[in-house]
């Protein structure tokens, strides 16, 4: 009650849609086992995921039948049509979740699968329900030989009862002895509406008087045998159809004890679906569980004050936190509404929800361990029963920690020593503390006395810790800060406000002068280490800018790079494209002559023509096409080159135009793409 977990429970439950599920929420119970813990924990995480990437599981049947079970398991009980047609809801909807979990996704969901590992899904109960029920549950004609020949004569007799009526009441509205309702069914016998004047015009049976007494109904003597045939074969009917439904609960009791497995799976699932909406709600985390006395809470969140700001748009700041062997005991102090107590609940409740199953808003670094007792303390308690005092029922409780805690014990003490004379309550609150860090209990303490404050820095296990306060601005941070003591602000808030300077000054006489010298050098100490975070933070802002913009810096020179690396390339490619061609055309030619070396008999003029392609400088240079191409529309011009310039570049002839000149090199742009180039590979061109 005092961390609120009941109301969690009733957040839950308003997620909950069967009454299996929604018991399970409101008996919502905390474990301490490792491995019943990482299951529930992880099957809310996996049905999580289904809806976050709005997967579709076959849940969607609200399914309560636990009347129904409980009957099918009693010896000659009968279910009806549409309590069968729930039992094969159920079947069915085991069997959409068996056919569901593929391969793939037994392998992607292992925590949900575990659900329906060792049972099986029975394809008999739908069979059999379906071969006496149709969909609407009523009993099939064919269900049984007797209740065919039944309806069959039903059918007929109900036929010529109609041919009957309409006779009848074509003569008796034509003499006017009709009522508006013409015709109508008393006591299941089918009767006509006369006027009450007319009653002893027609022959037959009376069966009653409208409210009025101005309608009589008649059974017409024509009728009264075939109406007394139908009402026979009608119980007939009725007695057959009972007979079967009955022969089918009995068949089906067999199947009692999976039907009921089958609706607590269902149940469970709608429970986990449950827990899954419910940490949507509030951004609920699988954290890593570990089977020790720990505790490392980063960014967490109080999931109800979270949920309330949610919904006021404000934000609410998390907290981090860190019990550990070294350091069992954290002794928050500080201002008041500074947000002490709201990160002792924060803890608590947090703590709570994960050993019972539940996500929690925390960042999923976060690592719980389990703790075999949770002992809390919170607020001014009077214990009316034995007519306690607030102190004297909190010594009580401190008694009950301190006798049973130990080394798997998290406790929570708001205000400790709190209710009594400061002096005495502190020195009773550092023997409590000190008994506690003794039995290797962990936990968070909240308070004001300064007594504990310097223990808590001085006793192994023990460590202070803050809740920050701009003093400026006199407003809470609610920001935990491990490692010290907090100030009570005590004098600055009085200041502040513009409490008179000489009502101040005087209590400040009456503290004791070590006492305010401590406090004030507290006060100090905070406002100093919250600007030096504050620089901090400023300069890795510094470090992050600088090393983008290092990146960046890299990332152009490498574009660069690699961009002048291609055009080497291409360059490179164009040349070596060149000389396979010329060494093509050299092959082809030596072929020719070879082909006529074999024919002709006069050698001389052959080896003329070898020598002409192979030794004559001006015959062996082949001139490639492009450079032929380039040659008929340009012609060089020579000269300085300048911006603007038509100029050829002498390794490859390709044509562009200079956009600009950096030193030795030139920038000249190629169709579409610009390109460095040293001067001297440059010839300036015109158009001929």
């Amino acid at each position: 009650m005092q961390l609120e977990f009941d109301k969690v429970k009733g957040l839950l439950l308003e997620h909950c849609r069967t009454e299996y599920a929604r018991y399970k929420a409101q008996q919502l119970l905390i474990h301490t086992t490792k491995n019943f813990i990482e299951i529930e924990l992880r099957q809310s995480h996996e049905y999580r995921q289904l809806l976050q990437n709005s997967i579709y599981f076959p849940n969607d049947h609200v399914l309560n039948l636990s009347k129904e079970l409980k009957l099918l398991s009693i010896p000659g009980a009968v279910l009806t049509g549409e309590q069968l047609l729930q039992l094969r809801r159920l079947a069915e909807s085991i069997k959409n979740i068996f056919r569901w979990f593929d391969a793939e996704r037994k392998a992607a969901y292992p925590a949900l699968v575990k659900l329906i590992e060792g049972t099986y899904y029975e394809k008999a109960i739908i069979e059999m329900i379906d071969d006496v029920l149709d969909e609407q549950g009523q009993v099939k004609d064919n269900a049984s030989d007797d209740l065919h020949t039944i309806r069959m004569s039903l059918y007929r007799r109900r036929n010529e009862l109609r041919k009957i009526f309409d006779r009848i009441i074509s003569k008796l509205n034509k003499q006017g002895y009709l009522a508006d309702i013409e015709e109508s069914f008393m006591s299941g016998r089918r009767v006509v509406a006369v006027f009450a004047e007319q009653k002893r015009m027609v022959k037959g049976i009376l069966h009653g008087e409208s409210d009025s007494r101005r309608t009589s109904f008649i059974e017409p003597e024509e009728t009264i045998e075939l109406n007394n045939e139908i009402y026979s074969l009608e119980n007939d009917e009725r007695k057959e159809v009972l007979r079967i439904l009955k022969g089918l609960t009995n068949d089906l009791s067999v199947y009692a004890s999976i039907l009921d497995l089958y609706h607590t799976i269902v149940g469970e699932y709608d429970f986990i679906r449950g827990k899954a909406r419910l940490a949507e709600d509030m951004r609920g985390e699988y954290p890593a569980i570990v089977d020790q006395s720990s505790l490392h809470l980063v960014q967490a969140y109080h999931p109800l004050l979270f949920l309330y700001n949610q919904k006021l748009n404000k934000t609410t700041i998390p907290v981090s936190v860190e019990l550990d062997e070294k350091n069992r005991i954290v002794v928050i102090s500080g201002p008041n509404a500074g947000g002490k107590t709201v990160t002792l609940k924060t803890v608590g409740l947090l703590q709570m929800m994960v050993q019972s199953g539940l996500l929690v808003p925390v960042h999923p670094s976060s690592q719980f361990g389990i703790f075999k007792q949770i002992m809390i303390h919170i607020g001014d308690e009077q214990n009316l029963e034995f007519e306690l005092s607030t102190y004297s029922s909190h010594l009580l409780n401190m008694k009950y920690f301190m006798e049973n805690a130990n080394g798997r014990t998290l406790f929570f003490i708001d205000e400790l020593g709190s209710g009594s004379d400061p002096n005495l309550g502190g020195a009773f609150a550092e023997v409590i503390l000190e008994e506690l860090a003794k039995r290797r209990a962990y936990g968070i303490v909240t308070t004001h006395y300064l007594n504990l404050k310097v223990m808590a820095n001085k006793t192994p296990g023990i460590i202070n810790g803050a809740m920050a306060f701009d003093e400026k601005n006199l407003l809470p941070l609610y920001k935990l800060i491990i490692g010290k003591p907090g100030s009570s602000y005590t004098f600055s808030i009085a200041e502040r406000i513009g409490l008179d300077k000489e009502l101040i000054k005087r209590a400040r006489t009456m503290v004791d002068e070590e006492h305010f010298r401590l406090d004030k050098l507290l006060n100090r100490t905070e406002q100093d280490l919250r600007d030096l975070e504050k620089k901090e933070k400023e300069l890795h802002a510094l470090m992050k800018e600088n090393e983008e913009l290092k990146k960046e810096m890299q990332q152009v020179m490498d574009k660069e790079l690699h961009r002048q690396q291609v055009e080497l390339l291409k360059q490179q490619n164009k040349i070596t494209e060149d000389r396979i061609a010329y060494l093509k055309d050299m092959e082809r030619k030596l072929k020719q002559v070879l082909i006529e070396w074999r024919k002709e008999e006069d050698k001389s003029k052959l080896i003329k023509q070898m020598q002409s392609l192979l030794f004559k400088k001006n015959e062996q240079r082949v001139v490639n096409k492009m450079q032929k191409k380039i040659e008929s529309k340009f012609e060089q011009v020579g000269g300085e080159v300048k911006p603007g310039d038509k100029v050829m570049m002498k390794l490859n002839h390709q044509v562009g135009e200079v956009m600009e000149l950096r030193g030795k090199r030139a920038i000249v742009k190629i169709g579409l793409l610009p390109m460095q180039v040293e001067m001297k590979d440059l010839v300036v061109v015109k158009e001929k």
